[in-house]
């Protein structure tokens, strides 16, 4: 079976672009649209990498990745963190709190299989 990721994302026309790209290249890919129970479905799907959008229902990306640093099972998971915002300040927020990337929306297909491909390598 392939590689497993699990996106975290409200918008649904991006979960779909996502899973179709990923899919094709031979990734398993699941979806959860809420930021209020996040980490346990991270802990219960058990993925080899995350992709986590910032602005979530219920609680942020920020806090979700926060937390999720906080597990011993989770601190060394792969996140890639995706917003609308690019300033430099949501960067540097993700990066001092664990992200293993960052990419801004609207992003290239190219882009995320990259980006995946060089946190979860074959």
């Amino acid at each position: 079976m392939g590689k497993h990721v699990l996106v975290i994302e409200d918008e649904p026309n991006i979960i779909e672009a996502i899973s179709f790209i990923l899919s094709r290249d031979g990734w398993r890919v699941d979806s959860h649209s809420n930021g209020h129970d996040a980490v346990e479905v991270v802990l219960a799907k058990a993925p080899d990498l995350v992709i986590l959008d910032v602005m979530l229902p219920g609680r942020s990306g920020y806090e979700i990745l926060t937390d999720l640093r906080a597990r011993p099972e989770t601190a060394r998971l792969p996140v890639l963190m995706l917003t609308a915002r690019g300033q430099s300040k949501d960067r540097e927020l993700a990066e001092r709190l664990g992200a293993s990337r960052f990419m801004t929306k609207p992003f290239s297909n190219a882009d995320v299989l990259e980006a995946l491909r060089e946190l979860v390598p074959a």
